[in-house]
């Protein structure tokens, strides 16, 4: 892998650049679709990258462990060639289903926590006896590891840094990323140190044992704490082996509060190496793009935007849009005007809520067409905006006209 920096934004840790994979070129900044099992739900490969423009797709180690299995990928020539995808490729370390198989699990608790939540819940480690933690969890973390249930069939599976680079190695993507512990928003600050401390302890013993042939991201941890994120910003940047190994990338991991994940991810990039690329993980929102390209985010990638699709939820220059309200049952617009996708060159929105509204499963793939669109376009205008030096003020048009919801954010 290589990365370049093609233009800066004078005072702003916002870049433009490209990083060029055996599979070809990811012209940064890049939102990055997520296939979780080698997959976009309701989508082809095809459309993903025609009518949605992707450059590369994610997808998720753990899922892929536990269905197909590796033996299958390895089988089929790996990822690339098992799903027809020729452009670049991620995949996560299975290192965030600690946190959402365990702390998470039955909770109702997301990455992003509402400032001024309480912090003295602890639910990340499960004791042998709390009964209540046990009886829902289906992940258990200790120094060595992660145990883990299938979400399948209840079997017991274990991973280690090790074994995690081992799986990521026959899943075969361009680039990976280190096993790591992704604590709950809500664990105190104890708990968050003890988290990042042990991801970086993981993180040598995956240097170590990673596949040279595919590029390595470490993982920045240290929750919503200023010094625990500026901590492991220069622990992971830093980090290398006797014989020089080091990672070939980052990823910014871990819970942020819903009002300042720019502030956060300022921290960390102020503080990692210039010349390598920065993937925030599970981040999509239109306004948290915005902020973490401005503070200097080279990579995102997000389930959200299908996700909310398949719920009838699209994003647009208006806000965000329940196709399941009944105004949209007779309105023969687009699904935004102001969109060029396949979607709303093509449908009405009135069409998208009958297929919303009767349970048809095209309304799943047009939808997410449209928002997977909106968010890779977001970044390729902003992109364009770093290179033609017009950033902060395609920056301030896109924050009155995409996130009026969350306009209050932008501070």
């Amino acid at each position: 892998m290589k990365f370049s920096i093609q233009a800066k934004v004078p005072g702003k840790l916002a870049r433009a650049g490209t990083i060029e994979t055996a599979h070809g070129i990811i012209e940064t900044p890049a939102f990055i679709p997520v296939g979780t099992k080698a997959t976009l739900k309701a989508l082809t490969p095809e459309q993903v990258r025609d009518a949605v423009g992707a450059q590369a797709v994610l997808a998720n180690t753990y899922h892929l462990y536990l269905q197909p299995g590796t033996e299958v990928l390895k089988k089929c020539g790996g990822l690339h060639r098992f799903m027809n995808w020729s452009g670049p490729t991620f995949t996560d370390s299975g290192g965030f289903q600690a946190f959402s198989l365990g702390a998470a699990w039955g909770k109702g608790i997301s990455k992003l926590a509402d400032r001024g939540e309480a912090t003295s819940h602890m639910p990340a480690v499960m004791e042998e006896n709390d009964n209540t933690a046990n009886h829902a969890a289906l992940a258990k973390v200790d120094d060595d590891g992660v145990t883990f249930k299938s979400v399948i069939d209840g079997s017991t599976h274990h991973f280690t840094p090790e074994i995690s680079m081992n799986i990521q190695r026959d899943i075969g993507a361009d680039i990976i990323f280190a096993f790591d512990e992704c604590a709950a928003p809500n664990a105190d600050r104890k708990y968050q140190k003890i988290a990042m401390d042990r991801t970086h302890e993981w993180a040598k013993r995956c240097l170590a044992s990673y596949d040279k042939s595919q590029a390595l991201f470490g993982i920045v941890q240290g929750g919503r704490h200023e010094d625990l994120r500026r901590e492991s910003a220069r622990t992971i940047g830093a980090m290398k082996l006797d014989d020089g190994t080091a990672f070939d990338g980052f990823g910014i991991g871990g819970s942020f509060d819903k009002g300042d994940v720019g502030t956060a991810v300022r921290w960390v990039n102020e503080e990692l190496p210039e010349n390598k690329p920065r993937h925030l993980l599970g981040i999509g929102e239109p306004m948290d793009l915005i902020l973490a390209i401005e503070n200097g985010v080279d990579t995102f990638d997000c389930v959200a935007p299908t996700r909310i699709a398949r719920n009838g939820t699209a994003y647009s220059s208006q806000g965000r849009l329940n196709l399941a309200n009944a105004e949209f049952t007779s309105d023969t617009g687009p699904l935004d005007p102001e969109c060029g996708c396949y979607t709303c060159k093509n449908y009405t929105r009135c069409y998208l809520a009958h297929l919303c509204r009767a349970k048809e499963m095209l309304s799943a793939t047009l939808i997410s067409i449209h928002n997977l669109y909106f968010l890779v376009n977001i970044v390729k205008r902003l992109r364009q905006a770093i290179v033609e030096g017009k950033f902060e003020e395609v920056k301030e048009e896109m924050i009155n006209r995409y996130c009026r919801e969350t306009q209050h954010r932008k501070e």
